[in-house]
């Protein structure tokens, strides 16, 4: 198989393994993909979030800065707002489907897309 091969395999298991909320597989197929897209690792935080609550906030606070970093038109009021979306995500599932954090994921999504 080559790399290109392995990589999609490697992410193919980690989409089940979000669907089926299995965080041990999820992380596993992560690793194995290497750099997630920032919606695929606000999944991962989300499953984090519900199944081991005490790695959430070390989670939560990488990805905040990760899409700071990353979002071309993240301002400071969507960058606070999605921080707090992020803080209310172990108590309210919907959270993460936050316009702000949905809106910084799919900056660099589409940025990544347009890249391959």
């Amino acid at each position: 198989m080559e790399r290109d091969d392995l990589a999609r395999d490697a992410y193919g298991r980690f989409e089940r393994a979000i669907q089926r909320g299995q965080l041990f597989h999820a992380e596993l197929a992560a690793r194995e993909v290497g750099r997630l897209a920032l919606g695929d690792a606000l999944e991962l935080v989300a499953l984090i979030a519900r199944d081991d609550p005490a790695r959430y906030g070390r989670a939560a606070v990488r990805l905040h800065g990760r899409s700071a970093l990353e979002a071309n038109r993240l301002e400071l009021p969507e960058s606070q707002l999605a921080l707090a979306a992020l803080a209310a995500l172990p108590h309210d599932e919907a959270a993460a489907r936050a316009p702000c954090l949905l809106d910084s994921a799919d900056v660099t999504e589409s940025a990544e897309s347009d890249a391959r």
